[in-house]
């Protein structure tokens, strides 16, 4: 399954503007803020699909029935630019795990090319646990699949949700061949290019610079 979030005419698609728009760009603050209120919106949406249980609590007036979920998920982000997204979501699922990956491009000297090294790992364990993995863009798809890759050896999760503000066609395509099976997507919006240098066109820039200032 696959949600695009700018097909549902909500306040999201607004959010996401202002994530592309390069004047309001230039408001580090504001970049993180709608980066954390998207995935405020994701939460939501992908908390219809999870399993609720009823209970009864006590209200000053009596008694009410009411559902509450039945498990929490554990939510994976990549670091650093993932960061944002994933405090979005920790502000709606507040008592889930969480799990970090460091994953960057090691680009090759003289090419446009460039391997995916994924380093740092701490997370709880994910044996038949819903595992949500968040990442600002979903470029080529590469990153997402070996920090799923990486995250396996913590347990191999019951259920798979995928959560990025932009993606590429192309790396949908890469992400839905080499993720498992009923993998869900959450997606603010799917663009169709790339650029040589497998940037998103056209995309919203570097999020993790635009979020936290440029790197070296």
């Amino acid at each position: 399954m696959v949600m695009e979030l700018v097909k549902q005419h909500s306040v999201a698609s607004h959010f996401l503007a202002e994530l592309r728009n390069v004047d309001v760009q230039n408001d580090p603050l504001r970049f993180r803020r709608n980066l954390e209120r998207l995935g405020e919106v994701f939460a939501l949406e992908l908390s219809r699909t999870l399993e609720f249980v009823e209970l009864e609590v006590t209200t000053p007036l009596g008694m009410a029935r009411t559902h509450r979920l039945a498990e929490q998920p554990v939510l994976a982000t990549i670091l650093r630019a993932g960061l944002p997204l994933h405090q979005g979501m920790l502000n709606y699922f507040d008592r889930a795990d969480s799990a970090f990956v460091s994953a960057y491009r090691k680009h090759r000297k003289g090419e446009d090319g460039f391997d995916i090294e994924v380093e740092y790992l701490s997370s709880p364990s994910l044996h038949d646990r819903t595992l949500v993995i968040c990442d600002p863009m979903l470029a080529t798809g590469q990153s997402m699949v070996l920090v799923y890759k990486a995250l396996l050896r913590l347990g191999k999760p019951k259920a798979l949700h995928i959560v990025s503000a932009i993606a590429s066609a192309e790396g949908m395509e890469y992400a839905k061949l080499h993720l498992p099976a009923g993998t869900r997507f959450w997606i603010g919006a799917i663009d169709e290019e790339m650029t040589a240098q497998a940037y998103i066109v056209p995309g919203l820039g570097d999020a993790g610079d635009l979020a936290y200032g440029n790197k070296i």
